[in-house]
């Protein structure tokens, strides 16, 4: 089975509005609420019938758009702007088409409407990005074939007309052998506000969920951020020996700073925490990564872009820079993310586990976002994941019971239940795949109370 086709019947867009439990700080915003976007799309796909498929993620003010001159409230206008439009796009289309083909049709419009609007890729992304998910769930759903299988078949009819640089026969190679990973490890983040001690700090933290590895936002001031990772590494080597640790400057470096940051790893006051360091994440601002080369700053430690990822040709642009790796997040497109991967396999039969994509998300909440980003993931063979957004996020935050109840029953072995809240279990300090990717559909199993969300204005 390969390139399904099918016709977009409808598409719905919601939000809820999700109150943090503490403030988080990346980059020079500091956050304590944001919406949650949901979409609900019907298709028909043609000799199967119809369904429904449905998704949801965070509205982060200040990451996909960090222009000074907008503020928080702004960029998540233009993030439901970008919703709305692609909407709009996807579902005028009464044309037969693999759901990639949708896909391919809807990015260019959404691409050339956000140049008309001065928006950054990222936020023409977005739109597409969560309409494509909700169309994959519907698409799977009909088929009954779970998401791995439905790449391995390629029932999506994912092609290279998005990455020329890519032979169609690689894709398909490298989609039939994708082989998911039982367990996605949480890679803890710790924010610039987060506090290391005391109750609810990081070492709170290691206790209660079996951390191993660790995300360290740094902030630009070199003098302070190595202070602090100083200190993180003296408290992480006492509770997690053999802790693993990535760090992501969120745009605020430059190159003569993070000199002096990498001399201080090399053989300064971080030379031990050196030695835990996997990769460096997005040092310069997503314009500054595009200026100029690596050149000497590219040695041992492996930098990847995230906020510089705005479209199909970034990864290789930053490949031939001196970057190594590439953020996944399901925000961005899992489109992006799959062919990425192809890439990354391409690569790397010339220079063997040089280059990689991670898997990078911070907000993604629990019930569909958390669910469809993990299973991504998985199935890319990604063993570990910046998930902690149950760190801010308590439970389901304002869902009612009922809702959590629902994705509990879909999915009793990534939820628990403590006193009267179903929230992720993240006690064991990964997230198991099995029920994501063991019943129809885009790891979804349930869907939130519709009737209880705010249509998306």
């Amino acid at each position: 089975m390969s390139g399904t086709r099918l016709r977009i019947v409808e598409i719905q867009t919601f939000e809820r509005p999700m109150r943090f439990a503490r403030p988080f700080r990346f980059g020079l915003v500091t956050v304590d609420e944001a919406p949650q976007a949901f979409v609900r799309a019907v298709v028909e796909v043609e000799g199967a019938g119809t369904a429904t498929g449905v998704t949801a993620e965070m509205m982060m003010p200040k990451w996909f758009d960090k222009n000074p001159a907008k503020s928080p409230q702004d960029t998540i206008a233009d993030l439901k702007a970008s919703l709305d439009e692609a909407a709009g796009n996807y579902a005028q289309s009464q044309d037969w088409d693999t759901a990639f083909g949708h896909h391919a049709r809807g990015f260019s419009a959404q691409k050339m409407w956000a140049a008309d609007h001065g928006l950054p890729g990222l936020v023409a992304s977005y739109g597409p990005a969560l309409i494509d998910k909700a169309v994959a769930d519907a698409l799977l759903n009909v088929l009954r074939l779970d998401f791995a299988e439905g790449l391995r078949r390629n029932v999506f009819g994912i092609d290279a007309r998005q990455t020329p640089d890519l032979a169609e026969e690689r894709i398909r190679s490298f989609l039939a052998d994708v082989r998911p990973v039982g367990d996605v490890q949480l890679r803890h983040t710790v924010g610039l506000l987060d506090s290391l001690d005391g109750a609810g700090g990081l070492e709170d933290e290691i206790r209660l969920a079996n951390l191993k590895l660790f995300k360290i936002k740094i902030g630009g001031d070199v003098e302070a951020d190595i202070a602090r990772l100083a200190a993180i590494h003296d408290l992480l080597s006492r509770h997690v020996p053999d802790y693993r640790a990535t760090l992501d400057a969120n745009e605020q470096y430059d190159p003569p700073r993070l000199r002096v940051l990498l001399q201080a790893l090399s053989g300064g006051a971080l030379r031990a925490f050196r030695d835990h360091l996997l990769y460096i994440e997005q040092p310069f601002d997503r314009a500054g990564t595009f200026a100029a080369p690596l050149d000497d700053l590219a040695g041992e430690i492996p930098f990847i872009i995230d906020e510089a990822d705005g479209d199909y040709d970034s990864f290789p642009r930053a490949v031939a820079l001196g970057y190594r790796g590439v953020s996944s997040k399901a925000c961005k497109g899992f489109y992006k993310s799959v062919l990425n991967a192809v890439r990354v396999s391409v690569l790397n039969e010339a220079q063997p586990a040089r280059f990689f994509v991670s898997a990078e998300d911070l907000t993604c909440q629990a019930g569909l976002g958390i669910q469809q980003d993990t299973a991504l993931v998985a199935t890319l063979g990604l063993t570990h994941a910046e998930r902690n957004g149950h760190h801010y996020v308590e439970g389901f935050g304002p869902a009612q019971a009922a809702e959590a109840a629902r994705f509990l029953a879909a999915h009793p072995d990534l939820y628990r239940k403590r006193g009267d809240r179903i929230g992720l279990a993240f006690e064991r300090g990964s997230l198991p795949t099995a029920s994501l990717l063991s019943a129809p559909g885009f790891a979804s199993g349930a869907e939130p109370d519709w009737s209880s969300l705010i249509p998306l204005a």
